[in-house]
C-alpha cells in the first residue's frame, strides 16, 4: 500500500512453496484475507519472493498473464523482489546454502535477469522497482583475503553486467529498475562502511568504464547511471546486528550519492551478559532455545572495550557463552517486529523505530517490506498463524510511516 514515506508491504518469502504454482497457492491463501485488514478498498504492493524454479515457470506467458490477472482482481501489484534466496528457504536445512550460487556464478546472473524480465511485466506504470540480492556472496567460504578479493572481482564484473541489462530495459522500455544489494554479517559485504567503500572503489570505477563504452556515454554519465540501477537494500535486523549507527550510514550513503533501494523492516535478537549467575542462566537459556538447524544465525558480541567477536552461528556463540570480556550479543534472528522482550532477551525494535525516523524525515527510499520469514522454526509460544502474524506485523509498523 501508498503510504506517506513509500510502497509498503510484507515479503512472500514468508511463505513455502518453491516451484511457481505451490507459493502461488500460499499466496492466493493468505493474501487476500491480509489485504482486507490493511486495504480494503484502495491498491496493496506484495513483496514477491521467487525461487529459481519458479521464476522459471513465472516467466511463462501462461502463467505471467494468470498471475498478472489475479494481480488486477484482488487491486494488488508487485513493486520488488526477494531475489536473494535462490532455491530451498523452507522445512529444510539453508545455513550458508542460501548464499548459492553466488555473484562469482553466471546461475547468478541469469536468475537475476530473469527476475527483473517478471517485474519489467508486473510494474505499474510510474514506479520504480527493486530485486534484493545477496552481498556477493558469503566470507567464510574463502581461505584467505587474495582469494576473497578475486571472488569479490568476478562478483563486481558480474554486477556490473546486470547493471547493462537494467539500462536497456530502461532504454526501451521506460521502466527503472535497481539491484538492491543487502550487507549481511559474514557476507563479502557485511556493513554499511563495507559496501560503500565496494560502491566507490570497485563497483564505480570499474561498471563506469565498462557503460560508457558499452552505451557510448561519458563516465560521469555511466557513473549516473550505475547510482540509478545499483542500490543498497538497507535489512534494519543486519545493520542493528553489527551495532552501525543509522543516521551515520545513512548520512554517509547520502554523501555518496549511494541510493537506497529498499528498507527490510526486521528485528533480531539480543541480549546482555554477565548479570550475575541466575540472569545470565536465563540469558543462555533464552538464546539455546532460539538455536534451530535451517538458518544462519550469526551472533556479534560487543565486549567491554568497545570491539566484537564474530561467531558465524549460535553453536559458536553459545560455546564461547561465559566470555567475560563481552557485554551484548545480537543474534541474526528475524524475530516478529511487533515483539520487544522475549523472557531474558530483547529484539533491536529500537533500531526500526530510528530507522523509520530517519525515512519519514528524509525519505531515502521508496520501498518498505516487513521480512519476517522464520515463523516455522519460532519457539512455539510465539507462533500464530501467519494471516494473523503478519497483519499484527503490518499494522505495528504503519504508525511509525503516517507523517501527519
Amino acid at each position: 500500500m501508498l503510504t506517506d514515506c513509500g510502497h509498503f508491504t510484507y515479503c512472500t518469502n514468508i511463505h513455502p512453496g518453491e516451484n511457481w504454482q505451490d507459493h502461488f497457492n500460499e499466496i492466493k491463501n493468505n493474501f487476500p484475507g491480509i489485504k482486507s485488514e490493511l486495504a480494503p478498498s484502495s491498491p496493496m504492493g506484495l513483496g514477491l519472493r521467487l525461487a529459481n524454479i519458479a521464476s522459471k515457470e513465472l516467466i511463462g506467458r501462461e502463467n505471467l498473464k494468470a498471475f498478472k490477472d489475479w494481480l488486477h482482481e484482488n487491486n494488488a501489484y508487485v513493486f520488488t523482489i526477494n531475489g536473494f534466496p535462490y532455491g530451498s528457504f523452507h522445512k529444510t536445512r539453508v545455513k550458508d546454502l542460501v548464499h548459492t550460487p553466488d555473484w562469482t556464478t553466471r546461475d547468478r546472473v541469469d536468475y537475476t535477469i530473469r527476475l527483473f524480465e517478471i517485474l519489467k511485466e508486473l510494474l505499474p506504470p510510474g514506479m520504480d522497482g527493486g530485486v534484493s540480492t545477496s552481498p556477493l556472496g558469503y566470507k567464510l567460504w574463502y581461505k584467505n583475503e587474495d582469494q576473497l578479493e578475486d571472488a569479490k572481482g568476478t562478483a563486481t564484473a558480474n554486477i556490473i553486467s546486470v547493471a547493462e541489462r537494467l539500462i536497456e530495459i530502461n532504454n526501451t522500455s521506460g521502466k527503472l529498475l535497481h539491484l538492491d544489494i543487502e550487507p549481511e554479517p559474514d557476507g563479502m559485504l557485511e556493513t554499511g562502511e563495507e559496501f560503500i567503500q565496494w560502491y566507490q572503489n570497485d563497483l564505480l570505477p570499474k561498471g563506469a568504464k565498462t557503460i560508457a563504452s558499452k552505451f557510448n556515454v561519458s563516465i560521469s554519465a555511466a557513473e549516473d547511471l550505475l547510482r540509478e540501477h545499483m542500490q543498497l537494500c538497507y535489512d534494519v535486523c543486519h545493520f542493528a546486528i553489527g551495532y552501525e549507527d543509522h543516521e551515520g550510514i545513512a548520512e554517509s550513503l547520502r554523501s555518496a550519492g549511494i541510493k537506497i533501494g529498499k528498507i527490510q523492516i526486521s528485528a533480531a535478537l539480543k541480549g546482555m551478559m554477565n548479570q550475575g549467575a541466575v540472569l545470565s542462566k536465563e540469558v543462555r537459556e533464552g538464546f539455546a532455545k532460539f538455536n534451530e538447524p535451517v538458518y544462519l544465525h550469526q551472533v556479534v558480541a560487543k565486549k567491554v572495550d568497545g570491539s566484537f567477536i564474530r561467531y558465524p552461528d549460535l553453536p559458536e556463540a553459545l560455546e564461547d557463552f561465559n566470555n567475560s570480556q563481552v557485554r551484548e550479543w545480537r543474534a541474526h534472528f528475524h524475530v516478529p517486529v511487533f515483539a520487544e522482550n522475549f523472557g531474558a532477551l530483547q529484539s533491536t525494535q529500537s533500531d526500526i523505530a530510528n530507522v523509520l525516523q530517519i525515512q519519514k524525515e528524509k525519505k531515502f527510499s521508496n520501498h518498505l517490506e516487513v521480512e519476517t520469514y522464520t515463523w516455522d522454526v519460532l519457539p512455539p509460544s510465539l507462533k500464530l498463524p501467519i494471516q494473523q502474524s503478519i497483519v499484527r506485523e503490518l499494522k505495528w509498523v504503519l504508525p511509525y510511516l503516517q507523517t501527519k
